[in-house]
C-alpha cells in the first residue's frame, strides 16, 4: 500500500529494507555496504566525508523505464538533481530535460544537450532568461503568466520554440503543503476555474499562432496516491480538447519510499495509470502525452555518507549522534519534517535497536537529519553512517550555511568510481569576495 513519507513514521529497528537501496547495493561477505561494485568504506577513505553517492546503473534503469512508455515525452525534472553528468546521462537514455531557471539551462547546455530537447519552466522568467532560451534554441517554453506573454512579445521571433500554457487545475494533492502546486491558491500557473488559462492560450495564439499548442499541469511533489493525477487529467482534458492542443504534459511529482514501512508506485505503474486516464478522458491519440519525473528517477539511486563525530547521551531524554554534515546537505527534514532511515556502512543488515537523534554540525538546534533514528548498539565515533534515498533534493538544495563547503558527488558503476562534482574548498568559499 502506498504511503506518504510526510506521515509521522518512525524508522524501523530492523535492518535497512532492500527497496530503499540502489539497485547495485549489497553487503559483502563481512556485511559491509557495496554499491556499484565499490565498497563504500573505501570511497570514504579515498574521498573523505561527507559525500553524495549515486549508483549510475540505477539512474539509467529508471530513465529507461519511463522512456519505454513516453520516449522523449519523458523529461527529467532537473531541479531534483542537476549536474552536467546527470543531464548527459538522462539525455543519453532518451529523456528530454526540464529546467526552471537560467542557471539550470546553462548547466544542461554545458552538458551537451541540444536546445530542442530542453523545456523551460518558471513562474517568473526574466526577459534575459527568455531571450537566452530562444538564442539557445530551446524546444518549448511553458508560459506561466500574462506578464510573460508580454516579455515573449518583446522578443518577437521565438526561433524553434513552441509554447505551452501552465494551467492550474485546482487539485490539492496528498502531500506536504510546501510542495503542493496545483491548488487554486498557488504562485504557479493560470487558473482553469477563472478562465485565465483560456484567455492566455488565446492571447498566445493571437501573437504567435500555431506554435502555442500545449498544456502543462503539475499538482505537487512526493505524491504516492495516484488519484490526484487522475483528477488532474480529468480536469485539464476539456481544456486540451477545447483548444485542439497537440501536447499535454501531466508534470511530475511521483513520490518514493523513504522509510522501511513505506512503499510507492513504480514509474511503470504511474505511466500506465496516466495513459489510461488520458484515454478515459477522451484525449485524442495524436495528442503527445508527456511527463516530468525527477525524484522517482534519482532519489533511491543516491545516498549520503557521513562520519560520526560525537555521541552524546542526555540522561532521561535521548542520545544525540552528530555527523560531519547536516542541514546544509539535506534540508528536507527541516523544511518538510521528512523522515529518513540510517545505518552503518560496516554492518549493512544489522538490527538497529538503539534509539538516537542524528544531528548535523551546524549552529542550529533544528539541524536534525533523522529525528527518531535507530542504529546498532555498537555504533561508535568514527563509524561511517549512511542515509539512503537522498538522491533527490539533497545536492540540489545544498547550501553553505555556517560556511561549510558542499560535499562532492560520486558516481559508481562496474567497480569504479568517478567524481562528477568535486568537494568545495575554502578557496571556493572565498572566491566571490574581493
Amino acid at each position: 500500500m502506498a504511503q506518504s513519507s510526510d506521515a509521522k513514521s518512525i524508522p524501523s529497528e530492523e535492518g535497512i529494507a532492500a527497496h530503499l537501496l540502489p539497485l547495485g547495493a549489497h553487503a559483502d561477505e563481512g556485511g559491509r555496504l557495496v554499491v556499484g561494485g565499490v565498497r563504500v568504506d573505501d570511497l570514504a577513505a579515498e574521498f573523505g566525508t561527507p559525500f553524495f553517492l549515486y549508483d549510475e546503473d540505477h539512474l539509467r534503469a529508471r530513465c529507461r523505464e519511463i522512456v519505454a512508455v513516453f520516449g522523449r515525452g519523458a523529461a527529467f525534472a532537473s531541479k531534483s538533481f542537476l549536474t552536467k553528468a546527470m543531464a548527459r546521462l538522462a539525455f543519453e537514455e532518451g529523456m528530454a530535460l526540464d529546467v526552471s531557471t537560467g542557471g539550470e539551462l546553462e548547466v544542461v547546455l554545458a552538458a551537451g544537450v541540444p536546445g530542442e530537447y530542453i523545456i523551460l519552466h518558471g513562474n517568473n522568467k526574466s526577459f534575459a532568461e527568455l531571450e537566452r532560451a530562444v538564442e539557445a534554441g530551446v524546444g518549448r517554453i511553458v508560459v506561466d503568466s500574462f506578464d510573460e506573454i508580454e516579455r515573449l512579445g518583446a522578443i518577437g521571433d521565438l526561433g524553434r520554440a513552441k509554447l505551452s500554457i501552465r494551467v492550474n487545475p485546482s487539485v490539492e494533492a496528498h502531500t506536504h503543503e510546501f510542495v503542493m502546486t496545483g491548488q487554486e491558491d498557488s504562485k504557479f500557473g493560470l487558473s482553469l476555474a477563472s478562465g485565465a488559462a483560456d484567455r492566455a492560450i488565446e492571447a498566445l495564439r493571437d501573437r504567435f499562432g500555431d506554435i502555442a499548442d500545449g498544456a502543462h499541469a503539475h499538482i505537487g511533489s512526493q505524491i504516492v496516491e495516484l488519484s490526484g493525477f487522475e483528477r488532474e487529467i480529468e480536469i485539464v482534458a476539456p481544456f486540451v480538447k477545447r483548444h485542439s492542443l497537440r501536447e499535454f504534459v501531466i508534470g511530475g511529482g511521483l513520490g518514493v519510499a523513504y522509510l522501511n514501512d513505506e512503499f510507492a508506485p513504480s514509474l511503470s505503474h504511474w505511466a500506465q495509470e496516466i495513459t489510461a486516464a488520458c484515454q478515459r478522458s477522451g484525449i485524442a491519440d495524436d495528442v503527445a502525452i508527456g511527463v516530468e519525473p525527477g525524484r522517482a528517477i534519482v532519489a533511491t539511486a543516491g545516498m549520503t555518507c557521513y562520519r560520526i563525530g560525537t555521541i552524546k547521551e542526555i540522561a532521561g531524554y535521548r542520545t544525540y549522534v552528530a555527523i560531519d554534515g547536516g542541514m546544509s546537505d539535506n534540508p528536507r527534514p527541516v523544511l518538510y519534517g521528512s523522515g529518513y532511515e540510517a545505518f552503518l556502512a560496516r554492518s549493512m543488515h544489522a538490527k538497529r535497536p538503539r534509539p538516537v537523534r542524528i544531528v548535523g554540525k551546524h549552529c542550529e538546534s533544528g539541524d536534525v537529519i533523522v529525528s527518531d533514528g535507530r542504529l546498532p548498539d555498537d555504533a561508535v565515533v568514527g563509524d561511517l553512517l549512511v542515509t539512503p534515498v537522498t538522491g533527490a533534493y539533497g545536492f540540489s538544495m545544498a547550501s553553505n550555511y555556517n560556511r561549510v563547503p558542499r560535499p562532492p558527488v560520486i558516481f559508481v558503476a562496474n567497480g569504479s568510481a568517478r567524481v562528477v562534482v568535486r568537494r568545495e574548498s575554502i578557496e571556493d568559499l572565498l572566491r566571490l569576495e574581493p
